[in-house]
């Protein structure tokens, strides 16, 4: 956990000096913050776009790109409404107010008799159209022409371009109409010998824009709800102990490095420290996904947000504020939510081309309605026209990406899988042969004492003694495990070794409580003479070829005993790699140990020999992940050590253990919380669901785009007589963009 942190510490660094020329773009472009604006850009709070990811800037506002509201790159833990969504819910108000009636006036002459045109007069109606209509179009469809100017102004054509001109297009044309109306030759006049006026499309158009706006804004904003929950696990407040002993709740901001701090049963704990008093489970699910709480006791870290058990704690504060390790995970998800996947290039490569081709194709269809088309021919000019226009904006092909991209990031924070960027998360979906390291990665990564067998006439607890007391001045790495394995079994014994020398490549020679002891190699009882019974001798090579490694012990001149000791295999591994089989993916095991001890782990995972490779040096395993990808497979390697980072950096993928070294995590695209190899598994069913949750975000963008533009344009109507109005073309254009951030939300339940 700790390289972890340090990892993440220092991508949030690097990634705030990469953000500075896009930035510099944005605050080129934006508007001087308002008053509202003005809190928000004293604290230098970071807002983004969520389809251009590259454009920040301090405090809110518009897109230059594409003319978006940005939102914060890092969502506050307080679900609060954006001023954007208050502002066009005002605007969706009012506009609706004025609209209906509106409506009702534009369609009252499809009704028998025409009544209303009869009550009012053709004249009066239509400047009464125009008065309800000038408030909707001049103030409610303000922001879309801000845009929409704005997007010429940069020459980057987006979805207001289209709006603002299919908007302005419908009233400026009623507009002349009302106050001109003589401009006009008779073959563009309607039945009654007037001209036609279409105020009621310019303000349904912009009313239900708004309407989609206000829904895709409340659906943009829960797309960052697994921010938010992460965010709501840091308690408001601690209590700290005084240097006197007494004790007072304070706010988490004023907790300073140091600082004593008392966790009570039941409670989160503030920041990451240091337990110095006392024990208890800590539940660390919101880190690692695994329910099971994990013990804690004096000299164990904990980490901020965790929630602590039936225990009572004393932390010491090591971390505070934006160092601790749910604000660093906070912000990783946060910069990966927001970065571009391979196939958003694509996209971005067909929208660069999208709208000048949409302008072509309403002018194309202005031009055929005009020549071809039946009369009033001005008039089905201009509703195909306007139709195209509103109907092909592109916004819901801009979101299918980033929305699956944000969603998916923040599921998987939650389970303990953490994902650097978008290309990491859509290629772990694509992985389909997995190399993993052995040590640290299947294995637990330090050995342990599987077996004691202990000769007759000797006394267990006595030799455990005598061992330990030996053990204890040895350097060698087996003997913590040695001298742990004995306190347990058999308790301290308060032995000193009054002699102890290490023979080298052999074992241990001391003198312990008057006693004389070997403990070592078979050779080096042999070397004095001390033979090993032949049944034991049996044994060991059995020990041996399940990649023990095994050590004799002899007391005063006489065998007493033998020790099997090796490295663990992780509970979760097998499980791990058998669902992992199951998803369709080979996994590798790749290791630096001899092939004997490599197939013993091997046959306890449930790999077959033809998926071990044993004794590859540091430099070969970045080679068999080239033999692998040279043979057209797609690789991830998972490690957690510094001779895994070049393979880790050579993979498609590298997976790295959150509970491994700096330099493995920092060449990763993965990193799992825990180190728990079943967090593959999680980011493996994470990628494909993303992969797929993008792929129908597009068809419905593409296909949606694709169908609707012809209709727009009347391609239906020499067969069917059937156009499609521009009212009908913007409940369309929102409702597309809306279906598109509600699949994308579907990721949030992709794991279980």
């Amino acid at each position: 956990m700790e390289a972890l942190h340090r990892h993440l510490h220092r991508q949030s660094t690097t990634e705030a000096h990469t953000c500075r020329g896009a930035r510099a773009t944005a605050a080129a472009t934006r508007p001087p913050p308002s008053r509202h604006d003005a809190a928000e850009v004293a604290h230098g709070v970071e807002y983004t776009c969520p389809m251009h990811p590259e454009v920040v800037q301090i405090g809110p506002g518009n897109c230059p790109k594409c003319g978006m509201a940005l939102e914060p790159r890092v969502p506050s833990a307080e679900t609060l409404e954006g001023r954007e969504l208050i502002d066009m819910r005002r605007r969706l108000v009012v506009s609706t107010i004025l609209t209906l009636p509106l409506f009702v006036l534009a369609m009252a002459d499809m009704i028998p008799g025409d009544p209303m045109a009869h009550a009012l007069g053709g004249t009066t109606s239509t400047w009464l159209q125009l008065a309800l209509a000038t408030p909707v179009v001049v103030w409610g469809a303000a922001p879309f022409f801000q845009r929409g100017v704005q997007s010429l102004r940069t020459r980057n054509l987006n979805m207001f371009t289209l709006i603002a001109l299919g908007t302005a297009a419908a009233f400026g044309y009623s507009l002349v109409a009302t106050l001109a109306p003589g401009l006009f030759p008779p073959a563009m006049r309607g039945h009654r010998g007037v001209v036609d006026v279409y105020f009621e499309a310019a303000a349904v158009i912009t009313t239900l824009v708004l309407l989609g706006q206000v829904l895709e804004l409340r659906a943009r904003g829960r797309t960052s709800d697994a921010i938010r929950s992460l965010l709501r696990l840091a308690p408001k407040s601690a209590r700290r102990i005084q240097d006197d002993g007494t004790e007072e709740d304070i706010p988490l901001e004023h907790v300073r490095v140091g600082d004593q701090l008392r966790v009570r049963p039941g409670e989160r704990i503030p920041t990451d420290g240091e337990v110095t008093l006392g024990v208890s489970a800590v539940d660390e699910s919101m880190l690692t996904g695994e329910p099971m709480p994990t013990e804690k006791s004096k000299g164990d870290r904990v980490t901020g947000g965790t929630l602590n058990g039936d225990g009572a704690l004393v932390v010491r504060a090591a971390r505070v504020g934006k160092d601790t390790t749910l604000a660093q995970i906070v912000e990783m998800v946060s910069q990966a939510a927001r970065s571009r996947a391979r196939v958003q290039r694509l996209v971005d490569r067909v929208s660069a081309y999208f709208v000048p081709a949409v302008v072509a194709i309403a002018a194309l269809a202005f031009t055929v309605w005009m020549v071809a088309g039946p009369d009033p021919r001005a008039a089905h000019a201009l509703t195909a026209a306007v139709a195209v226009l509103i109907i092909a904006c592109p916004c819901a092909l801009g979101l299918a990406t980033p929305m699956s991209i944000m969603v998916a990031t923040g599921s998987g924070a939650h389970a303990g899988v953490l994902v650097k960027d978008a290309d990491a998360l859509e290629t772990v979906g694509k992985v389909t042969t997995l190399v993993v390291d052995k040590t640290g990665t299947l294995t637990e990564g330090k050995p342990r004492v599987h077996s004691v067998d202990v000769a007759e006439n000797i006394d267990r607890a006595e030799l455990f003694g005598l061992v330990e007391a030996a053990e204890r001045a040895s350097e060698h790495p087996l003997a913590s495990a040695i001298v742990e394995h004995a306190s347990r079994e058999v308790g301290p014994r308060g032995l000193t070794a009054n002699r102890a020398s290490a023979v080298r490549g052999f074992g241990i020679e001391a003198e312990v409580a008057g006693r004389d002891l070997l403990f070592g190699t078979q050779k080096l009882l042999a070397t004095r003479g001390i033979d090993v019974p032949a049944d034991i001798v049996a044994r060991a090579e059995e020990l041996r070829r399940d990649g023990r490694i095994v050590s004799f012990a002899a007391v005063d001149g006489h065998y007493a005993g033998m020790w099997a000791l090796g490295d663990t295999v992780k509970a979760t591994a097998k499980e791990a790699i058998s669902r992992l089989r199951e998803a369709g993916i080979r996994v590798l095991m790749l290791t630096g140990d001899a092939r004997t001890s490599a197939l013993a782990v091997g046959r306890e995972l449930g790999l077959s020999p033809d998926d071990v490779v044993a004794e590859v040096l540091p430099e070969d395993k970045a080679r068999v992940v080239r033999e692998r990808q040279s043979r057209g497979e797609i690789v991830g390697m998972a490690g957690d050590g510094v001779n895994d980072a070049p393979a880790l950096a050579s993979a498609d993928v590298g997976i790295a253990m959150g509970t491994g070294t700096d330099i493995a995590i920092e060449s990763a695209g993965v990193t799992l919380v825990k180190g728990d190899l079943r967090g593959i598994e999680r980011a493996v069913t994470l990628g494909r669901a993303t992969i797929r949750n993008i792929r129908q975000n597009l068809w419905l963008a593409f296909g949606y785009n694709a169908l609707a533009v012809p209709i727009a344009a009347g391609i239906l109507y020499p067969a069917f007589h059937v156009t499609l109005s521009p009212m009908m073309a913007a409940a369309a254009m929102s409702l597309s963009s809306v279906s598109v951030i509600v699949n994308a939300l579907r990721l949030r339940k992709a794991l279980p």
